[in-house]
């Protein structure tokens, strides 16, 4: 039988890593979203994303630019996660329908951090069961690594040659990327999706 658990130490660690990477400051009085935002990211929204290359589920190479077409909530998770990752996505999925409903349109997607199991069709299948507009990426570990990195997105995965079912410690934001304005925002996952998309249609509306 196989045990999984979040530990404790994992969630503070997480959020201690997080937390200095993206610490919150008031926004600025000229910032065009400042009555959207709760805060900023320390140094500006400009310090988080950027261009990236990555695998779909077809295994083509895409980019950014082929991804963002519209607002877009990323997420980074693996497909094995038991817990997290699975209600992170459903929240998102669900802030998307809500968005819909609002004559809003916009695309949920999934970044893989495990690109040991992940391949291109399993995080594809992965992200298909969430939503039907939801897009499954992954890549090299350099890739992956590269656009974690981009988004100061923390994990490590614990694994062992002889352990096929090893967990990923990893942050659990949630980044809102609009087209021609890159990231403006994260969410974190105590966040319901009413609140995501409430915030996500403030965003748009002040573009």
């Amino acid at each position: 039988m196989i045990k999984v658990f979040v530990s404790s130490a994992i969630i503070i660690l997480t959020g201690t890593i997080a937390g200095t990477w993206l610490a919150i400051i008031l926004a600025q009085p000229d910032d065009q979203f400042a009555r959207c935002r709760t805060g900023a990211v320390a140094g500006g929204t400009a310090q988080i994303g950027g261009p990236f290359e990555l695998l779909n589920s077809d295994g083509q190479l895409v980019t950014d630019d082929d991804i963002v077409l519209e607002p877009t909530l990323i997420y980074f998770g693996y497909t094995f996660c038991p817990d997290v990752c699975p209600l992170d996505t459903v929240r998102n999925a669900e802030a998307i329908d809500l968005l819909a409903q609002k004559g809003i349109s916009a695309t949920p997607v999934f970044i893989s951090i495990d690109p040991e199991r992940d391949t291109p069709e399993i995080v594809g299948d992965f992200a298909q069961n969430i939503h039907k507009k939801m897009i499954g990426l992954t890549g090299t570990p350099e890739q992956v690594k590269v656009v974690s990195q981009a988004f100061k997105a923390y994990f490590k995965a614990h694994q062992t040659n002889d352990d096929a079912f090893y967990l990923v410690d990893h942050s659990t934001f949630s980044y809102l990327i609009l087209p021609e304005y890159g990231f403006v925002e994260y969410f974190k996952r105590n966040l319901s999706p009413e609140i995501v998309a409430e915030t996500t249609a403030c965003f748009i509306e002040h573009t």
